[in-house]
């Protein structure tokens, strides 16, 4: 089995109302507008979420995955999306936690993990198995982290004007 992993998570104060960050977060349409790399967020009648994301890792150049996700939890501490029932091959979970601090402020600790996994490398790339796993894994790692410390950037300033 062929497998790339990425992981982030960061926490971070935001100078805004807990309803108002929960609802931010909670909103699909903010990571469209505000995220880069997202080629595209399309929720289907079946409300599973499909997010398409593309990356570029060297060596092999830019390639699109598709992730099907559905809400697990939305409360007022917490959203998580992830992963459909029954996937196998392109795994993806988001959670943002949320602590009030005070009256105007809210803690936030938002994660978002991906795992593509696959029989054989070039299922994934035709030159994967030239990168390899860690490679590959390295610079997805690297390029969501940029990619969601953007948006986290531009979710304070949108939250916090």
């Amino acid at each position: 089995m062929f497998t790339v992993r990425s992981d982030y998570s960061e926490t971070f104060e935001v100078i805004a109302d807990l309803e108002k960050v929960r609802d931010f977060f909670g909103d699909i349409k903010n990571f469209i507008e505000l995220m880069p790399s997202i080629e595209s967020i399309q929720t289907d009648n079946k409300d599973v979420v499909h997010w398409k994301i593309r990356a570029d890792v060297p060596f092999i150049g830019s390639f699109i995955e598709k992730f099907a996700v559905r809400e697990r939890e939305n409360s007022d501490d917490r959203v998580e999306w992830s992963s459909i029932d029954g996937e196998k091959y392109n795994l993806m979970r988001y959670t943002a936690d949320f602590m009030p601090q005070g009256d105007i402020k809210t803690l936030v600790k938002f994660s978002q993990n991906i795992e593509l996994r696959r029989k054989s490398a070039t299922e994934l790339h035709l030159l994967a198995g030239l990168a390899g796993e860690n490679l590959i894994s390295q610079e997805m790692s690297r390029q969501i982290g940029q990619m969601l410390k953007t948006f986290i950037e531009k979710a304070k300033n949108r939250l916090e004007s």
